[in-house]
């Protein structure tokens, strides 16, 4: 059953007596052992009681344990702003700046913008306030298609008395190419130059946005404008034009870059040959992807894991997975620890060709190896609904909270839609609550299908309840 009314003084007093368990009177000197007594309180403690839960734990709060923690939480924004409320009030403590910025990140990425600003005003008053904490700002606005509000940030920081420099115009320019405005990024250009005096990593910004765009032609015309105005092109610059000229199917061109690169020594990188062998995976020409990846061993060049992921999936792409093992074997010679995205790469390529009999076990092996992130659980957690195995869902769902991971829309989403594929609803409600309560905004589809279900099973009730949680995190105004 959901919790509510009746339920909450025994929810109180049980989370009371969960966080003296994990009180201590002995004092926790690893950071990361603090880390993991103060996450698991916070993923298992309903709201109404953290306050008290947190404060039973007798953990001493430092900068470092509330940045580990809002990392944590990023997901989570209400529940991360409750935690970062209770840390403020400790003693001997005050939040950093990195911890203010992540908490913005944070409370943006749920729309609670009006919160975002008081805490900026917060850091105002406390002389704290620098051109990063703007251009956090502007990034996220522009992620969520908000690009008046992100140029008005801009615009605003004289008042903030943080006069806009070069520095927040790229970061401006950069917030509204990323997010697919780049033709307000170019008019917005074009209009400041005059003020701002553009160097390469303003021409860079604008050539990758022109690249995503995609405008190949516009791109070559930065490019040529920004060696026009003595802006010479720097190993980033160059890296994004194979990255361009790549996605646009000019592979054999861009080769023709990295050459010039060695003719006017300036040496590739790791992240371009990466480019060049995910390219060749994608168009299936594995032999090529392989030639680049030794070419770039000739040169001396020491192979990442992001190179080495672009290897892999020029492997998967063609269902060599033996080849794929001996790609692990070498980064465990070589010292190159896989991460999430490795992971990621195997699991969606066994899936996209129908291989979902291997993927549980090629999961089990790759946790032993790198920690999964939230892509990882909702693929497995997809797959497994797709496939009518909803324990095996549930028992990856079980694990991911075994480890404090903190999921995100999509992972939740994955599993209610699983459930309400089922016909469990109520234990779908007592998912959508937990994601609500953790500041978490459902989506419109998984909210409305659930909805459906709940009319249909003449349940209005539990319907109302979600409702009024849903109001809590309602979309705030622009305000300053």
């Amino acid at each position: 059953m959901i919790k509510i009314g009746d339920h909450r003084k025994q929810l109180f007093h049980k989370w009371v007596l969960f966080a003296k368990k994990y009180s201590t009177s002995e004092p926790i000197h690893e950071v990361a052992d603090v880390t993991e007594t103060v996450c698991k309180v916070m993923i298992s403690c309903p709201i109404v009681a953290l306050d008290t839960a947190l404060n039973q734990t007798g953990v001493r709060v430092s900068p470092d344990l509330v940045e580990n923690v809002l990392k944590r939480f990023e997901n989570a924004g209400m529940l991360a702003f409750r935690f970062f409320e209770w840390s403020e009030r400790q003693r001997n403590y005050s939040h950093t700046i990195r911890a203010y910025h992540s908490m913005i990140e944070s409370l943006a990425k749920i729309r609670q913008y009006q919160i975002m600003w008081e805490l900026v005003n917060a850091m105002r008053k406390k002389g704290m306030l620098n051109v990063e904490t703007f251009c956090i700002i502007m990034r996220k606005y522009a992620r969520a298609q908000k690009v008046d509000e992100a140029v008005y940030t801009f615009n605003v920081m004289e008042k903030y008395d943080m006069p806009p420099n070069l520095a927040a115009f790229n970061g401006l320019l950069s917030a509204l190419c990323k997010s697919k405005n780049v033709r307000k990024a170019q008019e917005i250009f074009d209009s400041m130059k005059g003020r701002f005096v553009p160097d390469s990593k303003t021409y860079s910004i604008l050539l990758e946005g022109w690249g995503k765009a995609p405008n190949l032609p516009k791109a070559r015309e930065i490019f040529r404008e920004m060696v026009d105005m003595g802006c010479n092109p720097d190993i980033v610059t160059y890296g994004i034009m194979v990255d361009i000229l790549c996605k646009a199917g000019r592979v054999d061109e861009a080769v023709e870059v990295v050459k010039d690169m060695d003719a006017n020594n300036c040496r590739p990188t790791s992240f371009i040959y990466s480019v060049l062998v995910h390219t060749y995976g994608v168009e299936n020409r594995i032999e090529d992807a392989v030639d680049a990846f030794l070419e770039m061993e000739r040169k001396g060049i020491k192979a990442d894991v992001v190179v080495y992921n672009a290897l892999i999936g020029a492997f998967c792409k063609v269902s060599k997975f033996k080849n794929v093992h001996r790609v692990l074997q070498e980064m465990e010679c070589n010292g190159v620890t896989p991460n999430s995205r490795t992971c990621n790469v195997i699991i969606s390529s066994l899936i996209s060709q129908g291989k979902t009999d291997r993927v549980f076990g090629v999961f089990r092996r790759m946790i032993k190896l790198c920690e999964p992130d939230a892509d990882t659980y909702t693929m497995m957690i997809k797959m497994f609904c797709e496939r009518n195995e909803l324990e095996m869902a549930l028992k990856i769902w079980r694990y991911m909270k075994s480890k404090h991971f903190v999921p995100s829309m999509h992972t939740f989403s994955a599993l209610i839609n699983g459930l309400c594929e089922k016909g469990n609803v109520m234990k779908a409600c007592v998912l959508m609550e937990e994601m609500i309560e953790k500041g978490i905004r459902p989506s419109r589809v998984t909210f409305g299908r659930l909805r459906q279900l709940l009319i249909k099973e003449g349940r209005e009730d539990v319907l109302k309840f979600l409702h009024e949680k849903m109001n809590l995190l309602v979309k705030e105004p622009l305000y300053d």
